[in-house]
């Protein structure tokens, strides 16, 4: 019965932290809803995220006043990841959901390459062996799916900007929370995209806030709950949740996404056998990856 009582905080917050995932997943099917373009869809989740994390920040009262140096470091990131963003939603648009996916789980082959620079340490034997892996399964993609081609090449891209601000945020977060974070990162990501529509898209026109109810809800959903929720409950589950547990479940991202495509619009995420199989080569060589490095830290501490 004390085990039970004592396991049960731990129970609660594995469960949240998949529910975290299954709302990671979503985030593809929410694109594949939306009707606007990836460019526009993406400033409206930065700028609408930016609201309430500050408002967050005001109810909170978390203190976000930080050096200018640092607010610029914090702004290049948040460039990254409307970059990452929009040519994740880009992959949705020009492909599908289960492409989009496929393509975002190569992030950790592009991890294992930009880690050691921003860290300044060499490569792993085996991350050189499984990114060959990875280059295997994305082959074998390609081949069955060549339609696709754009929609591949935009979500390779996709993975590797943000295996490119996931490793950022890691060097970022032993200097600030995360909450200050997302909210610089999300407030420049928003000035960004519509100085880029100022000067080389139509402009905020009075069709660009002309958008459906339908696609009003599914964006406050997705800048909300998928995105300034998920950003701030991450962290609260990783104080209690070893931060191995916490990657290895997020890799269940894709595969959550996909089944959930499959379900939804099963018309378009109509496949061929071999993307499974390429899928499950990616997939597959993300999880040994995590398994992989865990054993290294543990013989770490043990020596």
């Amino acid at each position: 019965m004390n085990r039970l009582l004592h396991n049960k905080p731990k129970l609660k917050n594995f469960v949240h932290l998949h529910f975290l995932v299954f709302i990671a997943g979503f985030t593809a099917i929410l694109g594949e809803l939306i009707s606007i373009k990836a460019i526009d869809l993406v400033w409206y989740r930065m700028l609408i995220a930016s609201l309430i994390m500050l408002i967050y920040v005001k109810v909170a009262k978390v203190k976000i006043r930080i050096a200018p140096k640092a607010v610029l470091r914090l702004f290049i990131a948040g460039i990254i990841i409307a970059l990452h963003w929009i040519t994740f939603f880009g992959s949705i648009d020009e492909a599908n959901v289960s492409i989009a996916l496929a393509m975002f789980s190569t992030g950790a082959f592009f991890a294992s390459f930009i880690e050691p620079i921003i860290y300044k340490r060499r490569i792993i034997w085996y991350e050189i062996f499984l990114g060959i892996l990875v280059i295997i399964g994305v082959y074998v993609i390609t081949q069955s799916e060549i339609k696709y081609v754009t929609g591949i090449v935009l979500g390779i891209c996709s993975a590797f900007l943000s295996s490119l601000f996931a490793v950022l945020n890691g060097h970022f977060l032993k200097q600030h929370t995360a909450t200050v974070i997302s909210f610089y990162e999300f407030l420049s990501g928003a000035i960004f995209i519509s100085v880029f529509i100022l000067l080389f898209d139509d402009g905020f026109s009075e069709d660009f806030f002309n958008i459906s109810k339908a696609d009003f809800g599914y964006l406050f959903i997705l800048a909300s709950i998928c995105t300034a929720y998920a950003f701030i409950a991450a962290v609260q589950v990783m104080k209690h949740i070893s931060p191995y547990t916490v990657v290895l479940t997020y890799n269940l991202e894709p595969v959550y996404g996909i089944l959930m495509a499959i379900i939804l619009f099963p018309e378009k995420e109509k496949m061929s056998p071999l993307f499974y199989y390429g899928a499950s080569i990616i997939i597959g060589t993300v999880f040994l990856n995590g398994i992989l490095k865990n054993l290294r830290i543990l013989k770490r501490k043990e020596s």
